[in-house]
């Protein structure tokens, strides 16, 4: 049975390392006969959670972006893939503002399955520990959330510089895992 799979790209560069990781792994997925759609948040009109909790009493944020249809797209699918840049030992800001604007579907976000995609220049792989901790985080926060499968990819900074590396074939094969 084919899993309906929503991959997020939250890196700010449109065709940079974490986009192509997020092509090889929707390929991968596709392959082995998933659904698959892509969004890429920094197309996207979307607006900083304020904070001022009308979606816990209105069901729904009170902002009219693009978030809502974010938010549907990911309650409905089976399987979420977060791709993001490592910037500051953490996660993009595009991907943290998804995650705080999450609020009103919680607590519905439940029994996810999630891989991650990450991407840096350093090949420190210490510095993984806080962009995996807010990943974590998020995950947490949602119950029956599955962390399935990730590749973090190091060592890359230059636009497309993935594409010499192994990194790009380990996202298509996490892909083709997914079943």
């Amino acid at each position: 049975m084919s899993k309906n799979v929503l991959i997020i790209s939250s890196t700010p560069r449109k065709g940079g390392n974490s986009d192509i990781l997020c092509d090889a792994f929707a390929e991968g997925a596709k392959g082995a006969g998933n659904v698959v759609e892509k969004i890429r948040f920094a197309d996207l009109k979307i607006g900083y959670c304020t904070g001022c909790y009308a979606c816990r009493k209105q069901g729904e944020c009170v902002q009219k972006d693009d978030m809502k249809q974010v938010l549907d797209k990911m309650l409905a699918a089976d399987v979420i893939v977060f791709a993001s840049p490592v910037y500051y030992y953490s996660v993009s800001a595009q991907l943290k503002t998804l995650f705080d604007r999450t609020l009103p579907v919680f607590p519905k976000l439940v029994n996810k399955t999630y891989y991650t995609i990450l991407t840096m220049a350093d090949t420190n792989r210490e510095m993984l520990a806080g962009p995996k901790a807010a990943l974590q985080g998020f995950f947490d926060c949602y119950e029956g959330s599955t962390l399935a499968g990730e590749v973090h990819a190091d060592g890359v900074h230059e636009r497309g510089e993935v594409t010499k590396t192994a990194f790009v074939e380990a996202a298509r094969a996490l892909g083709a895992g997914v079943k």
